[in-house]
């Protein structure tokens, strides 16, 4: 549809929409050209009759902190949606269950189980991102996934009907699930086991200098660019990456990180073509050298 007939649509949701958004600064990458339509949800009720007068007649994607996300620098033909306030809530059930909506960050949900004594979290310390994504992708570090300690998710669909998943529903793979990329996620229970929690946070802190140790930090990256290939080889992604291409690697202002192969970087002014060939290359270069084909881990969009 034409901006000026969304706008015509969507016109009770003019305080919370922004029309050719700037998408640069809500990714990590920090490239990025405009969104056709930015939608902020700071309520259920909100998001559930935007959906229900969009009515499909757009693509729709939903963005939580933009830590593995590449972005087009063309302006993205759909609507781009950000859950609020009333979606980064979390609370305690039953002394050993977390409610948590899935626009808190990973970082936050594991610090308020160390605080409430709960155990199974340490490892969300350590990864960028919300909880909405960390679900999708089957998230994970140092020997556990998001998959472990999660009980059911609350969820959307593009129509605006909420559903209730149970984890024992859901077929988890390494980074990811089998879930329709239509849904978008809510909240979720997650269960943890109760401990004392100064060790929990004592874990929590080894693990940060440990990903600290082999991982480049404070920098404009979107972490792993591709998944390990666990079923075809024991190497993982970096390794073969820094077996088949130079770390000198550069396309425009992309280039490889020297602390960990599989991290790429924006130097300060990478466009999403140089990214996007940067990516493709070492890919290509990869499959070339080894014959293993990687599979992407960040996500790419584009029209």
């Amino acid at each position: 549809m034409k901006t000026i007939e969304l706008k015509k649509l969507l016109q009770e949701f003019e305080e919370s929409i922004i029309y050719d958004a700037d998408l640069k600064k809500k990714n990590w990458f920090n490239i990025g050209g405009k969104a056709k339509v930015f939608f902020k949800a700071n309520e259920l009720k909100d998001l559930v009759k935007f959906l229900k007068i969009l009515n499909n007649k757009e693509k729709i994607h939903v963005i939580g902190a933009g830590s593995n996300t590449l972005i087009t620098d063309e302006i993205f033909d759909g609507v781009v949606i950000k859950l609020g306030k009333n979606f980064n809530r979390l609370s305690i059930l039953n002394s050993d269950v977390i409610i948590s909506g899935t626009a808190v960050n990973d970082k936050k949900l594991s610090e308020f189980a160390a605080d409430n004594g709960l155990s199974g979290f340490e490892f969300l310390f350590c990864i960028p991102g919300t909880v909405g994504g960390a679900i999708k992708m089957n998230a994970g570090c140092f020997g556990a996934e998001i998959k472990d300690i999660l009980i059911s998710v609350q969820a959307l669909d593009k129509k605006g009907n909420i559903i209730t998943i149970p984890a024992k529903e859901i077929k988890f793979e390494y980074r990811h699930n089998n879930l329709s990329e239509d849904l978008i996620f809510l909240s979720a229970s997650f269960k943890g086991l109760i401990k004392d929690s100064e060790q929990i946070k004592e874990n929590m802190l080894k693990f940060k200098n440990k990903k600290e140790l082999n991982q480049p930090t404070k920098i404009k990256t979107s972490g792993s660019t591709f998944k390990n290939p666990i079923n075809k080889t024991n190497k993982k992604a970096w390794e073969l990456i820094k077996e088949s291409v130079s770390n000198d690697l550069k396309f425009g202002g992309a280039c490889i990180s020297k602390k960990h192969s599989n991290f790429f970087i924006n130097t300060g002014d990478a466009t999403f073509e140089d990214m996007k060939n940067l990516i493709n290359f070492v890919e290509k270069s990869v499959f070339s050298k080894t014959g293993i084909q990687l599979e992407k881990e960040i996500k790419i969009l584009e029209n």
